[in-house]
């Protein structure tokens, strides 16, 4: 079998995911009205106004840090906060800048070697979209009545459609007189086996392609239907770009979605919850947990010798080209706070943080996450980002900075095999190497002090990384690893 092919960037890339409406606030873009305040606690329905001057605005911090990729959630013109409702494909929205803000953004981001991901919501768009309104306006005289999945009673003219239903009129779902994404009203599903939608659909991949982006995060994959869709929608983005980065947002292990046909990448929540059960050392926020289904299914605390197993199985199950560049992540705008998943323990999110920047793939940072942002799940989790950061902010942010430094100062920190070379109770020690420079990182979320001993001697070559902020761990005797409570070491 051929190997499977995947960017070359992404292999040295560490991302930062924007919710562009809470990021930040540039004052250059017109308000159409009153925003919901900065700091008060987000609604599902509130517009915060952040916009993508804003974020221009804070390229240099961004690359201070230590990012070197961007994935936005949505962009184009929509009526909500989060645009996973598209009504215009082909423009950004107003209230973010417009495409003048993008086109200063992807110009500015590439000036600081900063890639950019958008988000593509492609299975379904939202009322708003001028073909659904066709629909809606002309019914079955509409041009576009072949894009949406119209019930056969509708088509049969026996009734119309009602895209804002009151109550559930069968008593098990909302009828509308068409699919909705998970029979949301305001989520149209489109039908993308209809030759003009999937046209129009990969034309919108292809253009944004074309004006500078750097690839895709693609929405709910696995809710189009069409299995022929994803292959050509890969086909006709790398025809445009070949270097494009392609991430599906799948939850579960899917390496049938990896084999070099469809995605180079899924958005890796089984990892992110096992370092989240990992680092938690034994208290999660189960209040939190039980907010987010997967979470409430998957997400429990383990010891290192769990750890260890979990490791050893996502990384065995695909190619090493595709663990290179799987997207890692503890905490995304779908996901409770990472700091509030871990009971509020600013330590312990050290360590997630440490773990997800160290093992192999490319780590995502959740916007807010490097000061210790906290929230529930959505839309908790997406408050503003904050203006003022405390001291305590400030210091954990400097960790993320020395951490991402030793990253991208290591080769084998970002590059090359993973091994478990012990564990035991709350710890475990890890040794990566990438052509022949090797690299250990041991952690102990415990809150007693762990010793692990190894078959064999840690080389002398091997210095300890300077982590800001955070208890380190030494090497006794060459052959045993003692780590302080909620401590960790790295030797590269």
């Amino acid at each position: 079998m051929a190997a499977v092919e995947t960017p070359g960037w992404v292999h040295d890339t560490v991302f930062y995911q924007v919710f562009p409406d809470r990021f930040a606030r540039s004052g250059r873009v017109a308000a159409p009205g009153p925003f919901e305040g900065w700091d008060a606690p987000p609604t599902r329905a509130g517009i915060k106004g952040g916009d993508l001057f804003g974020l221009v605005d804070r390229l240099d911090d961004l690359a201070d840090l230590g990012i070197s990729g961007l994935y936005l959630n949505p962009i184009f013109t929509a009526s909500t906060n989060h645009r996973y409702n598209a009504a215009d494909y082909q423009q950004v929205d107003p209230v973010l800048g417009g495409v003048p803000a993008l086109r200063v953004l992807v110009d500015g981001a590439h000036e600081r070697g900063i890639r950019v991901v958008l988000d593509g919501v492609f299975n379904h768009c939202g009322r708003g979209f001028a073909p659904f309104q066709s629909v809606l306006e002309a019914g079955l005289a509409s041009p576009y009545r072949d894009w949406f999945y119209l019930d056969q009673d509708v088509l049969d003219g026996r009734r119309g459609i009602d895209a804002y239903p009151v109550g559930e009129a069968d008593g098990s779902h909302v009828r509308m007189g068409y699919r909705g994404w998970w029979n949301h009203p305001s989520l149209p599903k489109l039908r993308v086996e209809h030759p003009p939608v999937r046209e129009y659909l990969f034309d919108v991949a292809e253009r944004w392609l074309r004006f500078g982006i750097d690839g895709w995060r693609l929405d709910v994959p696995a809710d189009v239907e069409d299995p022929t869709f994803w292959p050509e929608f890969r086909q006709r983005a790398r025809a445009v770009r070949p270097d494009a980065y392609l991430i599906g947002e799948i939850w579960q292990d899917a390496p049938e979605w990896l084999t070099g046909d469809r995605f180079d990448a899924l958005m890796n929540y089984p990892l992110g919850m096992a370092i989240l059960g990992f680092a938690a050392g034994g208290r999660l926020d189960r209040a939190a947990i039980e907010g987010q289904a997967d979470y409430r299914r998957f997400l429990r605390a383990i010891d290192g010798p769990e750890l260890g197993e979990r490791l050893v199985h996502a990384f065995s199950i695909q190619d090493p080209a595709v663990t290179a560049v799987q997207y890692n992540l503890i905490g995304s705008h779908d996901t409770p706070r990472a700091r509030t998943v871990l009971a509020g323990d600013v330590a312990a999110l050290r360590l997630a943080i440490l773990l997800l920047l160290t093992l192999p793939g490319a780590p995502s940072i959740y916007y807010g996450d490097e000061l210790g942002m906290e929230g529930g799940p959505d839309p908790d989790c997406r408050r503003g980002y904050p203006t003022a950061p405390s001291l305590e902010a400030v210091a954990m942010r400097a960790f993320v900075r020395a951490a991402l430094s030793a990253r991208r100062g290591h080769v084998a920190l970002r590059r090359g095999s993973v091994r478990v070379l012990a564990a035991d109770g709350h710890a475990i020690a890890l040794e990566r190497d990438a052509d022949g420079r090797r690299a250990l990182i041991a952690v102990n979320p415990g809150r007693t002090p762990a010793r692990l001993e190894l078959s064999a001697p840690i080389a002398e070559a091997l210095a300890p990384v300077e982590l800001s902020g955070m208890p380190t761990g030494r090497v006794v005797e060459g052959t045993t690893l003692e780590l302080p409570a909620q401590g960790a070491v790295i030797l590269v």
